[in-house]
């Protein structure tokens, strides 16, 4: 039994070690870049209420890693778009589709990668601070303000509204820009009005009721 404890307690050493082994992957960025990668990441430590601990460093780690490794890919698939536009024809066509392609690949195999290094310190409801800091919080705003606008959505709605939106989460995690990034988001919401309007909600009826109510509570839309 003490053999078998041992052996037990050594593993959950070894597995700890392992867990903090996260190194800030900045050799030859611009410094001012790094900087400002780190503050984005904090922001995701500061909302986990980490920030400052060993957990912390290895997760802020994790996070500005990520966008580096973002900014990577993004930056080859534009160096190889921008080989292209010597080409002419079909050479040029087949060059920007690879970029594309090979970009999708690697943000596929990464987005997998990132996820997985988070839950070595994470739990799935961590996780999800994680996600909604990176995309500015998009699908809580979202959600909200659909059950807002519309008091009377049945539960199945909500679950699916929600689901979409956490859908549409994942790409945004991985979008170039702020705008790609809503731009994700953007074709969510498309998606979830042609659901509500094959529902039976008129949604321009619902936003003119919402605006009153809004406006009669002080706020504004």
């Amino acid at each position: 039994m003490k053999k078998i404890l041992a052996i037990f307690v050594t593993l959950i050493t070894f597995g700890t070690t392992y867990a903090q082994t996260f190194e800030l992957k900045s050799e030859g960025r611009d410094q001012n870049y790094v900087n400002s990668i780190l503050g984005r990441a904090q922001k995701v430590t500061d909302a986990l209420n980490i920030t400052g601990t060993d957990k912390g460093e290895q997760v802020r780690n994790i996070v500005a890693n990520r966008y580096f490794t973002l900014n990577d890919i993004y930056a080859e698939r534009d160096s190889i778009k921008k080989s292209a536009s010597t080409l002419t024809g079909n050479e040029k066509k087949l060059t920007q589709e690879f970029a594309e392609s090979q970009k999708d690949q690697q943000l596929y195999r990464s987005h997998a990668g990132f996820i997985a290094d988070l839950s070595l310190f994470l739990d799935d409801n961590q996780i999800e601070t994680v996600k909604d800091v990176m995309t500015y919080n998009v699908v809580k705003v979202t959600y909200d303000a659909q059950c807002d606008m519309i008091p009377t959505l049945k539960e199945e709605e909500k679950a699916q509204i929600l689901a979409w939106l956490k859908e549409a989460r994942e790409y945004a995690i991985d979008a170039e820009s702020s705008k790609k990034k809503h731009e994700a988001f953007g074709k969510y919401k498309g998606r979830i009005n042609n659901y509500l309007s094959k529902r039976g909600y008129n949604l321009q009826k619902e936003r003119e009721e919402w605006a009153k109510r809004v406006k009669a509570r002080g706020g504004t839309l």
